[in-house]
């Protein structure tokens, strides 16, 4: 097998036999559905060892084979159909969810052009001009299967369960959009491997004498960007601290309330796969796709030929999916309210703003394009930092329940006791009372009535 260093155009794609096409489409399906199995084992180590348990560790070595013998439990236990369902709807829409989710895998590069049995081929199942919105028309169906899985329960939760996440995941749909129109502006195309190739060299600036370097990844170059995008996709995927759709206490597992047995393990499946898609994602528009970090390349000029990248690539997705069940296990769940605030009020005018600032960079004449990157690099540095040292004004205290309470105006309605602790009746005073010579006499204590 040669190995070549070769970046994948669009021109390479549609040549090869359909054998060659069909292991590709099995390599992604394979993938999402290893890499959703590991993922809930490693979530679950992860989260036990920050919080001082072992987590699984009986079936299989280290507990490997935990979540298989999970999905077979499930696959035996009883699928129960609700009465007042609709079977139909009913039945497909967690099949909606997971085949979205895997899809989107498929204009996802894993690496560059190497040889498989004689055939030139690139590491990517396919790729189009517009691959970052098939990406994004991919993410969108999704909401699909969870309104149609929450509408077709015929049950109360389950629809206001597929309501809230509707909600929520159009809302920061809009925020996930527009954070890669700053990488549309700054790559000039919407082809995945093109972004990827974009990303290829570092950027470098003089200024008077002294010569700045940067990497070129777009994480850097468009740090709001990066941010922002990464905060919709948490929010996208209905993960910790946004798992608003599945809040337990408020809907009792939302929108799969009324599904079980393998149902119920695709809607798992779906959001676990949802969270691998979306840090591969990430990995190719912002974390230069699969090509191996700066101080591995200055060392080893081989470092992105062959398929050493596809190493690169599962690293940086693993680093990526470890910072999901990071959150997971740090930060607790927000309101409703405050998570809609975030999305409309906060993601969406700094997105705006600073999609307004990229372009006036990119209008400035006589600049180059290494010069524009990171000025606008360092400007984002320095708004982010100035956003985080600024002082905050300090709120005056909210006056407590018995000032409001005395603030009342005279002839209103009585408040209950602010500490609502209701007083004893009378009776329960005047058994007291009968009881506690007898108490005194046998020396027991009369708080045990």
């Amino acid at each position: 097998m040669i190995l070549l260093a070769q970046d994948p155009t669009l021109a390479d794609f549609g040549k090869d036999p359909w054998w060659l096409v069909l292991i590709k489409i099995v390599f992604a399906f394979v993938f999402a559905l290893l890499a959703t199995l590991l993922g809930v084992w490693f979530e679950r180590r992860v989260v036990g060892y920050m919080q001082v348990r072992p987590g699984p560790n009986q079936v299989g070595p280290f507990g490997l084979l935990q979540t298989l013998a999970d999905g077979l439990k499930m696959a035996f236990k009883e699928d129960i159909l609700p009465r007042a369902a609709d079977k139909v709807v009913y039945f497909f829409a967690p099949t909606i969810s997971v085949i979205c989710a895997v899809t989107a895998l498929s204009v996802v590069p894993f690496g560059p052009m190497v040889s498989i049995f004689g055939h030139h081929t690139p590491l990517q199942v396919t790729d189009v001009p517009v691959a970052v919105l098939v990406l994004l028309a991919c993410s969108s169906m999704g909401i699909y299967g969870i309104v149609l899985g929450g509408w077709a329960s015929g049950s109360t939760y389950p629809l206001l369960g597929g309501l809230r996440s509707s909600a929520q995941m159009i809302s920061y749909e809009v925020a996930m959009g527009l954070s890669i129109v700053a990488v549309f502006m700054t790559a000039g195309t919407m082809s995945t491997s093109g972004i990827v190739a974009a990303q290829a060299h570092g950027t470098r600036l003089n200024l008077g004498g002294w010569e700045l370097a940067a990497p070129g990844w777009y994480a850097i170059l468009l740090l709001p960007s990066f941010i922002i995008f990464f905060i919709s996709t948490v929010g996208e995927t209905n993960r910790a601290p946004f798992d608003l759709p599945e809040a337990e206490s408020e809907l009792v597992a939302g929108f799969m309330t009324e599904y079980s047995s393998l149902k119920f393990a695709l809607f798992m499946l779906s959001e676990y796969v949802s969270m691998v898609t979306m840090s591969a994602v990430t990995t190719t528009l912002f974390l230069g796709g699969w090509r191996a970090p700066a101080p591995i390349t200055t060392f080893w000029a081989g470092a992105n030929s062959g398929w050493w990248p596809m190493l690169w690539f599962f690293g940086k997705v693993l680093i990526l999916v470890f910072v999901f069940v990071w959150l997971r296990g740090t930060l607790p769940r927000l309101r409703y309210d405050q998570f809609m605030r975030f999305g409309w009020k906060v993601l969406l005018p700094i997105n705006l703003v600073w999609i307004l600032v990229l372009s006036g960079l990119r209008s400035i004449e006589g600049w180059q394009t290494r010069d524009r990157l990171l000025a606008t690099a360092i400007g984002a540095g320095v708004l982010l930092l100035a956003t985080l040292l600024w002082p905050s004004k300090k709120r005056e205290p909210r006056p407590t329940l018995q000032e409001q309470a005395n603030s009342r105006p005279h002839g209103s309605f009585p408040l209950p006791p602010m500490d609502l602790q209701v007083p004893p009746s009378p009776r329960t005073k005047r058994v007291v009372a009968e009881r506690e010579p007898a108490n005194i006499a046998t020396g027991s204590d009369s708080r045990e009535v």
